[in-house]
């Protein structure tokens, strides 16, 4: 690394959190002649490292008050942060000298109130002051001045600085954005938080009075679900990135809106069978076909063979990594616009090369964190709920038939369930051994959804009879159950909770059919 040019030294100054990296930067930016300046922790932290570091109250001339709560709220801080050209000659005057980079992040107040036992007190002095002061300072004084927020930042502008002695117009811009965006964030964390509360007493309400959700751009797509529509890819800045968001393009070519939601849909429906070979088919954000087996390749020809004509130029996701076989059954048998795994094989993307266009994600199956959130944007407002993470077990179900369910029948119950939860409402599935064999959705009644699963079935040459059905929600009236005994079903889960209940109860019962309760509702919509 070369030294900074200049004659005299340049000033940094840093008071970071997040400690990450900054101990290595603190070195690299000494070694290109910068004067450090620091606080509290971060000042600590480089002494320890035997680091010249020059703590602010030294810089200053005044003495950290306040438990430290006044500290870098100076004129010879702020006068040097904002410092311009025209300025010059003020800050001669008062011996004000510029600051260049402003390596700052603000005090833990996310980690702080995650802590179920942290009190109103304790959150409110893990509120920033100065830091975001000076990080805005920075971030307008970008035309000069630095401003580092992220340690993920520090190699490309120790790089730049050491490649030319300054760092670029066009990444000093970017920094300054990224730095509002962070404040930005910061604040509205802050305002949810103490929204949610009225003081120390009483427990905190489920969603705050205000909410400023932060997301950042990971794409420009083509389109949107029509071509006349411009749309964006944008990723959650409150959660780690797991699934579509953190996906990895292998190859094909760039992904659409709708790419996105069907994989969105295709990842969250596949993730829930654990280490279990499994396949899903998506086409239109619902699932046409979901089987699990021994290995990918037979979990795929079930999932497709629910519905070959909807997996035409459907999304494929695997929670296994895919091996060629597989690879070369699925490129022998259909047109797939995406196919996503946590792996594929050398041979299995040598297959794949071979279709240039179609897409390959490589997709972790960790689900996505309990406390994400669902919205839906109305006219005018937001919808916000949390994401329905609701699993069912055998032991939650009660069984409310005369009959109770085989335990291959159990297998199937509660394979049809899980897929059933992933698919828009009303929705209904068949399945038996480990594969679906009908899917009804978004019909306006249930029991249409009941006689489209039978269509599918007939159609794909399916046989219903001994098979399961699954009902994202409770049957309102008989019909359903009459439909569904009609083509063949034995054994039926639902939520129950019907005014009606005695009577789907009694149809089922007539019908030798099994039923079995969840108490769990699945509506999406």
């Amino acid at each position: 690394m070369k030294a900074n040019p200049g004659t005299g030294p340049r000033y940094a100054l840093l008071s970071v959190s997040d400690k990450r990296g900054i101990t290595q930067f603190a070195q690299q930016l000494l070694d290109l002649n910068f004067k450090l300046l620091s606080t509290g922790g971060t000042k600590s932290l480089l002494i320890e490292a035997g680091l010249s570091v020059t703590g602010v109250s030294e810089h200053t001339g005044f003495v950290e008050i306040m438990d430290g709560r006044v500290k870098t709220l100076h004129p010879r801080i702020h006068g040097g942060i904002l410092g311009r050209q025209q300025d010059q000659d003020i800050m001669q005057e008062l011996d004000i000298p510029p600051i260049d980079l402003v390596i700052v992040n603000l005090y833990p107040f996310e980690a702080t109130t995650a802590n179920a036992k942290c009190s109103l007190a304790e959150a409110i002095e893990n509120i920033d002051i100065g830091g975001p002061a000076m990080v805005r300072a920075a971030a307008k004084n970008h035309q000069r001045v630095t401003v580092v927020v992220n340690p993920n930042n520090y190699d490309s502008v120790a790089e730049e600085l050491a490649e030319s002695g300054e760092v670029s117009e066009r990444t000093r811009f970017t920094l300054a954005t990224e730095a509002f965006a962070h404040t930005s964030r910061y604040d509205g964390l802050v305002a949810a938080y103490l929204s949610r509360r009225s003081g120390e007493d009483g427990p905190p309400q489920k969603f705050p009075d205000y909410f400023t959700p932060q997301f950042r751009q990971r794409q420009e797509l083509r389109y949107g679900e029509n071509p006349h529509q411009d749309a964006g890819f944008y990723v959650d800045s409150a959660v780690e990135h797991t699934g579509i968001a953190a996906a990895r393009q292998l190859q094909g070519k760039a992904l659409s809106y709708n790419n996105i939601n069907d994989a969105d849909a295709a990842f969250e429906c596949v993730t829930q069978f654990g280490e279990q070979p499994a396949c899903v088919i998506v086409k239109h954000a619902n699932p046409c076909g979901v089987a699990i087996a021994a290995k990918n390749t037979e979990a795929y020809l079930h999932a497709f063979a629910t519905d070959p004509v909807s997996s035409f130029g459907g999304v494929i996701a695997f929670n296994q990594e895919v091996d060629v076989e597989t690879a070369v059954t699925i490129t022998d048998k259909q047109f797939v616009e995406v196919v996503i795994a946590p792996n594929f094989s050398r041979d299995a993307q040598e297959r794949f090369a071979e279709k240039q266009n179609l897409r390959l994600l490589l997709c972790g199956v960790t689900p996505p964190p309990t406390e994400n959130l669902h919205f839906h944007r109305v006219s005018g407002g937001l919808l916000v709920q949390q994401k329905d993470q609701n699993r069912v077990e055998r032991d939650n179900c009660d069984c409310v038939s005369n009959r109770q369910p085989s335990e291959q029948e159990w297998l199937d119950l509660l394979f049809a369930w899980k897929v059933a939860r992933v698919v828009k409402s009303n929705a209904i599935v068949y399945a038996a051994g480990g594969r679906t064999l009908g899917v009804g959705a978004g019909q306006m009644s249930r029991v249409d959804s009941a006689r489209v699963a039978s269509w599918k079935a007939a159609d794909a040459g399916l046989i219903l009879q001994g098979a399961s059905m699954a009902s994202d929600a409770f049957f309102p009236f008989r019909d359903g159950i009459d439909t569904a005994a009609k083509a063949g079903i034995k054994a039926v889960i639902q939520p129950g909770g019907s005014l009606r209940d005695a009577e789907v109860i009694a149809a089922a019962n007539e019908h030798g059919l099994a039923m079995v309760f969840t108490g769990v509702r699945h509506f999406r919509h």
